[in-house]
C-alpha cells in the first residue's frame, strides 16, 4: 500500500468536507476549494479524519492513491491556514509597490510592470524589495509566484532580478580582466 496514501488526513475544526463521485470539496475559514479526483479512488470521512483507498495494486492505481491523498491534504491545509510564498527583488532601483490590490514593479524596464491578482490570491508588500503571494490554493499560489519571478528572473553575473527568498543563485565569474591579454 502507498505510504502516503494510507495516512489519514486530520480535519481541523471549522473545516467541512463534501464528497461527490469523482469530486471532493473542502470549505473552511479561508475559502472553498474543489478537486476532481479519479472515480476509482475511494474517499471516506470518519470521525474528523479523511481516508483514501484504492481498488487494486496496479501501478497506475498506486500512483493515483498517493496523489489524491496529497491533493486533499493540500486543500485542507489551504482552507484552514493558507499558503504563502515570499519573493525578494535585488538590483539598483528595483522595487515593488502595492497599488490597491495589484503590484507595480520597477525592474529595469522603461515602464512599470503591473500585475493584477486572480481570484483567491492576495499580495502583501513587506518592504520595497520583499513581497508575499498568499492564498488557499497551493498550486495557484506557486504558479502566480513563478509568473512574478518570470517578469525579471535573476541573472547569474550580478544576481539582479526577482527570486524566491530561499533560492540560491549560482553566480558566474564574468570576464577575467587581463589574464592572458594581448602581447
Amino acid at each position: 500500500m502507498s505510504r502516503i496514501g494510507k495516512q489519514p488526513i486530520t480535519v481541523p475544526a471549522g473545516v467541512e468536507i463534501s464528497l461527490e463521485p469523482g469530486r471532493v470539496g473542502v470549505t473552511g475559514p479561508r475559502g472553498a476549494l474543489v478537486q476532481v479526483i479519479p472515480i476509482s479512488i475511494g474517499v471516506r470521512v470518519e470521525e474528523g479524519r479523511v481516508f483514501v483507498s484504492r481498488p487494486s495494486d496496479d501501478k497506475q492505481q498506486r500512483s493515483l492513491h498517493g496523489l489524491a491523498r496529497t491533493l486533499i491534504s493540500n486543500m485542507v491545509v489551504g482552507v484552514s491556514t493558507g499558503y504563502r510564498r515570499t519573493l525578494d527583488i535585488s538590483g539598483v532601483g528595483y522595487r515593488v509597490a502595492k497599488l490597491g490590490p495589484r503590484l507595480s514593479f520597477q525592474v529595469g524596464y522603461s515602464h512599470p510592470v503591473d500585475v493584477v491578482p486572480p481570484a483567491g490570491i492576495s499580495f502583501e508588500v513587506e518592504t520595497p524589495t520583499r513581497f508575499h503571494v498568499a492564498g488557499a490554493d497551493k498550486q495557484l499560489v506557486g504558479q502566480i509566484a513563478a509568473d512574478l519571478r518570470r517578469i525579471k528572473p535573476p541573472e547569474p553575473y550580478l544576481g539582479k532580478g526577482i527570486r524566491y527568498t530561499e533560492e540560491r543563485i549560482r553566480r558566474k565569474a564574468g570576464k577575467s580582466g587581463k589574464a592572458g591579454g594581448k602581447k
